[in-house]
């Protein structure tokens, strides 16, 4: 028993001692073997390569080359950049709280003149440099070498020493991370994993049938496998950015429903990650918010609504915030699936008109202005397909005008021969429609169906007849269910 105790108070003090030694911050020490009297910087990434760096620290170089960068407060792990005079002349470095490092450096022989000490996972990042600086050189080379193959044979040969080359540098990073499990770099190269498609047919649950969605699926559904959403540092890598740009805008479906559902995925994923989580909710709303993919709008509202106005952004100030919230306010009465707002406007002869008792199979709703040089190029077009082909299809054509010239507008309708749609505009600027619409430029366009559903926002007179022959093979398919 005494034995065990001895055991158990050597086992607590050893602990007791290591985590005395443990101090938060950071400690470089630069030696630099060919510049002396200049200034060096020290930044980190934040989910996308150069230029978006973050300044951390700064010092002097002195007159023997020898600059010393130092924190007492805990810092985030990952790849940071030591940015010389220059601002030009930079190279990575990994760095943890808590490190205590020295490096030498020789500028001219960069990016590979460096030696660390007191940096085990610097001297392997190193290393792996050196291969990757290597393994560039050969890819370049067999690049060449395929753009002068003129046979397929040639051409197949070159491939396979391509994907061979391929092969080494995943063998690397394999053989690395099963020798250092814990290491930053293991971390790093599982984020930057891509899933790997089994090889053979796949089968639909028949058995016979080969699925030709295999592939998308199973690269899609393991796509984020060896990113490790727990571990924060990785922001603080060249590489999350990336990530996101590839699996938003080429896996998922470009529409609302899918983006909403993987974002809250991610977003769920990230949670108690605070910088990965931040990150990852300001991309997915950039995302939304300057997509021109119709129907992005509702993704923007969706994620201020549950995220932003419940408190999930602490990282904004009450004035940004608002301004998230007055946007959302905005577009949410014209999101894709809601019914349009009413629009109750008196046409040429002051008789109101009502956009809710448009009977119409489809309305389309535009907003123009007879002085808007745009809209003299789209105007005429809309109209020449509305005469051969939306007309048939069952549309109508409600026309507000945002201009106050009331002789300007008429003319311009006389002229183009547009009698047959309906005219109406706002001399006083009695109505909210601007507000409602998010109308402030023209023209601007919305697709409604007979129950003045929005189905589409913002389309020319080409994108109109497709949405509208999309949504016709639409309703034939829900027929025939």
């Amino acid at each position: 028993m005494m034995k065990l105790i001895k055991i158990i108070l050597i086992a607590i003090l050893s602990f007791q001692s290591v985590a005395s030694i443990a101090k938060d911050g950071y400690k470089v020490q630069l030696k630099f073997t060919d510049i002396k009297d200049s200034s060096v910087l020290l930044a980190h990434y934040f989910g996308k390569p150069l230029p978006t760096i973050f300044k951390t620290d700064s010092a002097k170089i002195d007159k023997n080359g020898v600059a010393v960068m130092q924190g007492k407060d805990k810092i985030l792990g990952g790849i940071y950049i030591i940015i010389l005079g220059d601002k030009k002349t930079y190279f990575d470095i990994l760095l943890n709280n808590g490190d205590d490092i020295a490096i030498t450096i020789t500028v001219k022989d960069l990016p590979l003149g460096l030696k660390f000490t007191n940096s085990p996972e610097n001297s392997y990042f190193l290393e792996y440099s050196k291969f990757i600086s290597v393994y560039g050189d050969k890819q370049i080379a067999l690049q060449k070498e395929l753009s002068k193959a003129t046979k397929k044979s040639d051409s197949d040969i070159v491939i396979a020493k391509i994907n061979n080359e391929v092969k080494v540098l995943t063998d690397y990073r394999n053989h690395f991370k099963a020798k250092y499990p814990q290491a930053l770099l293991t971390k790093i190269f599982n984020s930057m994993d891509m899933p790997v498609i089994p090889e053979g047919k796949h089968y639909l649950a028949d058995g016979k049938t080969v699925d030709s969605m295999y592939d998308y699926l199973y690269y899609k559904n393991h796509y984020w496998d060896g990113f490790d959403f727990t571990d924060d540092r990785l922001i603080h890598t060249p590489i999350y950015d990336a990530r996101l740009e590839e699996f938003f805008k080429k896996l998922i479906l470009p529409h609302e429903d899918s983006v909403i559902k993987e974002g809250n995925i991610l977003l769920t994923k990230t949670k108690n990650s605070p910088e990965l989580f931040k990150y990852t909710l300001w991309w997915l709303t950039h995302f939304a918010e300057e997509s021109k993919i119709m129907g992005m709008d509702a993704v923007f509202v969706y994620l201020v609504e549950n995220y932003y106005m419940k408190g999930r952004a602490t990282w904004l100030t009450q004035e940004e915030l608002q301004k998230y919230i007055e946007h959302a306010h905005k577009i949410a009465p014209n999101v894709i699936g809601n019914i349009a707002p009413e629009i109750n406007l008196p046409d040429g002869n002051g008789k109101l008109q009502s956009l809710r008792k448009i009977d119409a199979k489809y309305t389309l709703v535009l907003f123009w202005s007879p002085d808007c040089g745009h809209c003299k190029m789209e105007v005429p077009k809309i109209d020449s397909m509305y005469k051969t082909y939306f007309k048939k299809k069952g549309v109508k054509i409600y026309a507000v005008s945002t201009y106050e010239d009331e002789k300007m507008w008429k003319d311009y309708i006389k002229e183009n021969k547009l009698e047959e749609w309906t005219h109406v505009w706002d001399p006083k600027r009695e109505s909210n429609f601007r507000e409602d619409y998010n109308v402030y430029m023209t023209p601007v366009t919305y697709l409604l169906d007979d129950k003045k559903i929005i189905k589409g926002k913002k389309l020319d007179y080409i994108n109109i007849a497709g949405l509208i022959e999309a949504l016709e093979k639409n309703k034939k398919k829900e027929i025939n269910k």
